[in-house]
């Protein structure tokens, strides 16, 4: 779980730091605000099934759905922050910084231990 985070942190460092190669201040600010939109909740949602696993009884099911959904209403809003507070946004930069940090997270499985 906390191996997925990590590869969404490489990621949108790795995009953040491409896009402000190619495209300026700009394209790094935009994917790094894509990239960490969808980074944060994940993080949280990660360490609140963590400390739930540990409480007796375990995770439910209701808590990890009631957990997605919250994810991806803060996703959601943090998008909206990013597009209100920057206003020299690069969508297509936030754009990429976003699907490449989701897409990220399918790296993790395909790393062995």
């Amino acid at each position: 779980m906390f191996r997925a985070i990590l590869f969404q942190f490489w990621a949108v460092t790795i995009t953040a730091a491409l896009l402000g190669f190619f495209l300026g201040e700009r394209g790094l600010i935009s994917a790094g605000l894509g990239g960490l939109s969808c980074l944060l909740p994940n993080a949280f949602f990660a360490l609140r099934l963590a400390g739930a696993a540990k409480r007796p009884g375990g995770a439910k099911v209701f808590t990890f759905f009631l957990g997605e959904v919250v994810k991806i209403a803060a996703t959601i809003g943090l998008l909206a922050v990013a597009a209100k507070s920057y206003p020299e946004m690069h969508w297509p930069s936030l754009l990429l910084g976003l699907v490449v940090t989701l897409q990220a997270s399918f790296l993790a499985f395909w790393k062995k231990s």
